[in-house]
């Protein structure tokens, strides 16, 4: 294991995955990777509006990958105290494929993400990034539990 991929949501989940994948890392002597995906808003071309007549929208998505790339990089601080050389990457898109695709892209061979355990109905309806994961990831995957709030 030389280069673990730890998916970051900023929810409660956070601080336990990076504190497991950190312990990995440290154990292993592998390279430490931070990933968060901004999800996309809906389009607004759906609605019948132009990029010019709906500003709002490409406001919002660069703040919201502007606050992310803050709070990775928060983050990534804390963990350069134990893994100096970690990073970190922000995408925007649907989180199991872009993590996925990170995966292949950054050729790791682990990835560490958080379970919510948000019980069977929300996973029915909202679907698991962390159950997709272990469904078409090509490495190996730990998915940490974490109580909900």
């Amino acid at each position: 294991m030389k280069n673990i991929i730890v998916a970051v949501d900023f929810s409660n989940a956070t601080p336990v995955v990076i504190e497991m994948a950190t312990s990995l890392a440290k154990a292993f002597g592998a390279g430490l990777q931070l990933f968060h995906v901004v999800e996309p808003e809906p389009s607004y071309t759906a609605y019948g509006f132009t990029p010019d007549e709906f500003p709002a929208m490409t406001v919002f998505r660069d703040e919201a990958q502007r606050r992310a790339k803050h709070k990775l990089s928060e983050l990534l601080a804390k963990v350069r105290v134990e893994i100096p050389a970690a990073t970190s990457h922000v995408t925007e898109g649907s989180p199991l494929h872009s993590l996925t695709d990170r995966v292949k892209e950054s050729h790791a061979d682990f990835v560490v993400m958080g379970s919510h355990g948000h019980g069977v109905i929300a996973s029915l309806l909202l679907g698991s990034v962390a159950e997709g994961m272990i469904r078409k990831a090509s490495v190996p995957v730990l998915v940490v539990p974490v109580a909900p709030e």
